[in-house]
């Protein structure tokens, strides 16, 4: 197997603002590919998207997320000059961040009990991409 393994997925957003859960697309990533032990890097292409490590058991916490990221971060505020309208969209892209991490053992992600990993939508309605790394665990 190679050092390092690529591949990207396709995301389409329906909403301005939505956080969607890509998990399980990760995990069947990871099983088509042969990935069994090691790390994912997931990385998003936009400065207008995100990603994170967040609570996947309760909606509400997505909700919740959202209204407050909205609440801090409005659409129109009179001091944004970025002339695509867009600020509050790369303000809370830069607030979620680009990338996560995450192990990978047994062929399975290794999240706890309740998290998930969200790609993090601040610019929708888009059809956008993830890129996903995957580094095997060095033979010990």
């Amino acid at each position: 197997m190679p050092r390092f393994s690529r591949a990207e997925l396709e995301i389409s957003t329906s909403r301005r603002a939505e956080f969607v859960n890509v998990t399980s697309r990760l995990q069947e990533l990871a099983n088509r590919s042969g990935w069994t032990e090691g790390t994912l890097t997931v990385f998003v292409p936009h400065t207008t998207a995100g990603i994170t490590i967040q609570e996947g058991a309760d909606p509400d916490v997505v909700h919740d997320l959202l209204g407050w990221l909205e609440g801090a971060v409005p659409w129109t505020n009179p001091l944004y000059r970025h002339g695509e309208g867009n600020t509050a969209a790369h303000i809370k892209a830069a607030l979620m961040g680009s990338s996560i991490r995450c192990l990978l053992e047994a062929g399975r992600l290794h999240l706890g009990t309740w998290q998930a990993i969200f790609f993090c939508e601040f610019d929708g309605p888009r059809s956008r991409r993830l890129w996903v790394s995957f580094e095997p665990t060095s033979p010990g």
